[in-house]
């Protein structure tokens, strides 16, 4: 790991961990819609849901950090369970993208810390 890998890592695991907020507390606000608006909303998050991923494959094409790996597949399972028309099943595993994201940007601060870099 190098300072530049490290924050990137920031930089962009902020953005991550946003848009599983986001794509979380959305899914929520579903639950409180019309059939028509429902599956408006549902299209959205499945799109932030599909930017995030992107966001998460750009990082881990970045930095080349493999601890990236194990956030994407748990936005796989959230997708499967909202096209499976289970939103609200989803939720568990956007926690777990957010729990593994803030752990991988844990790890960063704490090298940064190290180097005298925060």
């Amino acid at each position: 790991m190098d300072v530049k890998s490290a924050i990137s890592t920031l930089s962009q695991g902020e953005k991550i961990k946003a848009g599983l907020i986001w794509a979380s507390q959305s899914i929520e606000l579903l639950q409180g819609l019309g059939a028509v608006e429902r599956a408006g909303g549902i299209h959205v998050v499945k799109g932030l849901c599909a930017m995030i991923g992107h966001e998460v494959a750009l990082v881990r094409t970045v930095t080349g950090d493999p601890a990236w790996d194990d956030v994407l597949p748990q936005l796989d399972r959230a997708l499967v369970m909202i096209e499976s028309g289970v939103p609200r099943e989803a939720t568990g595993h956007l926690s777990g993208a957010l729990s593994r994201t803030t752990s991988i940007l844990q790890r960063r601060m704490s090298f940064l810390t190290r180097e005298g870099m925060l």
